[in-house]
């Protein structure tokens, strides 16, 4: 078949695909398969005395390229510039979405023993063809032990392309007669049936650089299909669009357009039992030594850069470049979008300027394919803040009541409670219909997630349910770690005053985790705990301590010191954290992550507040949902415990520390616990 026939033939069939997909009662689902050594064989190639390796996981920022890298060097033998690396693109067997702090975790060993055979291979003077590898003992792998690489910081993969502006990302990607793309969607929550109604397309062609309006533009999001616009220039697209003066229908409105009464907490625990335990102890009725309600508002990731895609249909196949976490399954839903084979579809990885759960599902690449269909050339679509505000998922809100009883210096009783939105089972991906049944019979683990408090407890119990709002939620940094690390930590700073007792000490009491334990007294050691922070006039100081374990295999503790005026403004002066994740590959990229962790959560106590109003988020740039600045950020001291257990997560376990030393902090320091989030000045104010 000729190009301009397909092309046409896809025209029709895109409309019967699009319109199969908005009726079908089964979404796309992820496939997530651990990797293993059979696949991983297929990450490192070698030839003419270099090694390439295909980078089994996303990179966006965390630098797993520079650590497996590493490992590959030191597995092979190999010096560090014979082996290169390349991102994978979906002609490869499919690897699991870069999520859950799992890269060093579940990939170093698979990858430590293909480069152990391909090094016996080659040994042997095999120079071509297939390696069979045998899975060997872990003790017999170079690289997951201590020496040489491992455990050093050698030069980022990736760095100096960065900073000479090489193309890395999306955005970077240039063909030859690309146009560019933007699809517009009603200023309405996602959550309800919208579309366009009426436009003036005369005014959007006297536009320079107009190419098309396309009516037929993707699959919607949510509920909202779009209408999109093609340029020949991406600075016509915010002219066209101007000047094109959409009408829309919007359908109603959504019943928990009140967000915050939606997921008040008292008000669902007045209407019976929450459904899922994540705790199942019965704690004695009588009064408590502590009753807290705190809540948690939505937030965004804010990555440095919108996502963004490239697409081009070519011969009756789709090519898409796109900085995503999960580039099987935006193959996938494409192909399911689109009525293509998954074969006809391929999908190459680009670095990722920030994503921290939010580049999880298909969305612009949807967009980008739909729109190159229509006008027969390449299309990048660039979403812009406002795009990235509107459009994607967010941390849920949660809304908690923790309440704790004490007798003898320890905590007999604990109930936690929470009300939150989906992470897991997000809307942005789950219609509402299957999403009731996985409230029914699966809960949501990623609302659950650190809501096991990493303590010995009495009488414990803890428990959670979820609503569907107007705003898709979903994947966030740490899923419900941070927030719920957030309550649990202000309460166990409570129970030690209602106690008497110090709160490193407290703590200690009641932890069971030997490495637990020994992040608590490591970073009551490098900050002197227990010495008041220096005394600065006019400003009343405190220092507040929290820890926790994240997924059972991972452990933090920190501690802030903060400084607040008699205003009510807060400023965190100095934080330590110390951190076991197992074997470290790359200390400093580990400190890295644990210091962002630290400056997340700064934003958790401080400054995340994603505005909303009648459902649908209102932001339109960083200024109106901000992120901390520079000269927000205090003194970091992060100390990492050395350790021979095998690598663990390290990208997200600060979260459970970093927020509650915050809030801990400022309560030590005016007396006043804080219950809402972020901080307000005057919540605290003299």
């Amino acid at each position: 078949m000729q190009r301009r026939a397909f092309l046409a033939a896809s025209a029709v069939g895109l409309v019967a695909a699009i319109g199969a997909t908005a009726c079908s009662r089964i979404p796309v689902i992820p496939k997530r398969p651990d990797p293993d050594v059979s696949t991983a064989i297929g990450w490192i190639a070698h030839r003419d005395g270099h090694f390439t390796l295909t980078l089994p996981r996303a990179e966006m920022g965390q630098n797993i390229a520079t650590a497996l890298k590493q490992v590959a060097c030191t597995e092979l033998g190999a010096e560090w510039d014979r082996v290169d690396v390349v991102l994978h693109a979906t002609d490869m067997p499919r690897v699991k979405a870069t999520v859950g702090s799992e890269s060093v975790m579940l990939f170093a060993e698979p990858l430590a023993q293909a480069c152990a055979a391909l090094r016996d291979a080659l040994a042997a003077g095999e120079v071509a063809g297939l390696v069979r590898v045998r899975a060997r003992p872990v003790s017999e792998l170079r690289a997951l032990r201590s020496g040489g690489l491992i455990g050093a910081s050698p030069e980022l993969v990736q760095a100096r392309g960065i900073v000479t502006g090489e193309p890395l990302y999306a955005a970077d990607i240039r063909l030859p007669g690309m146009l560019y793309g933007r699809v517009l969607r009603a200023p309405a929550s996602v959550e309800l049936h919208s579309g366009p109604r009426r436009w003036d397309i005369d005014a959007a062609r006297a536009v320079p650089g107009f190419v098309a309006v396309v009516e037929d533009c993707g699959p919607p999001i949510g509920k909202a299909q779009g209408l999109g616009i093609v340029a020949a220039r991406p600075g016509a697209l915010d002219a066209i669009a101007e000047a094109l003066q959409v009408e829309w229908d919007v359908a109603g409105q959504h019943p928990h357009a009140d967000i915050a009464r939606a997921i008040d907490v008292d008000a669902r625990l007045g209407a019976g039992a929450l459904p899922h335990k994540v705790l199942n102890g019965a704690p004695e009725a009588g009064p408590w030594d502590v009753d807290l309600r705190l809540d948690i508002p939505m937030a965004a990731h804010g990555p440095i850069e919108p996502r963004g895609a490239v697409a081009f249909w070519e011969d009756g196949a789709l090519r898409v470049w796109a900085g995503t976490q999960d580039a099987f399954y935006i193959r996938d839903f494409l192909a399911d979008a689109f009525g293509l084979s998954a074969g006809a579809v391929t999908v190459q990885s680009c670095r990722i300027g920030g994503a921290f759960g939010g580049k999880t599902i298909c969305t612009v690449e949807a967009e980008a394919a739909a729109l190159t269909l229509a006008v027969s050339s390449p299309v990048k679509v660039q979403w812009t803040r406002a795009q990235e505000y509107a459009l994607g998922f967010h941390r849920p809100p949660s809304s908690h009541r923790v309440r704790a009883r004490v007798g003898q210096g320890r905590i007999t009783d604990w109930d936690h409670a929470q009300m939150s939105s989906h992470i897991m089972f997000t809307a942005a991906v789950v219609p509402s219909w299957m999403q009731r049944g996985t409230d029914v019979f699966a809960g949501d683990g990623g609302v659950a997630r650190g809501m096991a408090a990493p303590y010995v407890l009495g009488r414990a119990r803890a428990a959670y349910d979820m609503v569907r709002l107007p705003v898709h939620t979903g994947p966030w940094r740490g899923l419900g770690a941070g927030p719920n690390a957030l309550a649990i930590e202000s309460a166990m700073d409570e129970a030690a005053l209602a106690a008497g007792v110090d709160p490193l000490a407290f703590r200690l009491a009641h932890v069971a985790d030997p490495f637990l334990a020994a992040c608590l007294e490591r970073v009551g050691e490098i900050s002197s705990w227990g010495k008041t922070p220096a005394f600065s006039e006019g400003l009343r100081v405190g220092r507040g301590i929290a820890c926790g374990t994240y997924k059972e295999t991972s452990h933090a503790a920190a501690i802030a010191d903060v400084a607040v005026d008699a205003r009510g403004r807060v400023r965190v002066t100095r934080m330590w954290c110390v951190h076991d994740c197992g074997l470290v590959i790359n200390p400093d990229q580990v400190r890295a992550q644990c210091e962002g962790n630290l400056v997340w959560s700064l934003a958790m106590v401080l400054t995340d507040d994603l505005p909303t109003e009648d459902g649908r988020v209102t932001a339109q740039t960083f200024a109106d949902a901000p992120i901390p600045r520079m000269t927000d950020t205090p003194t970091l001291t992060v100390d990492l415990i050395q350790s021979d257990r095998p690598p663990q997560g390290a990208g997200e376990t600060v979260m459970v520390a970093g927020p509650g030393a915050i809030a801990n902090a400022i309560s030590a320091a005016t007396g006043r616990r804080l219950v809402r989030f972020p901080a307000r000045a005057g919540d605290l104010a003299l």
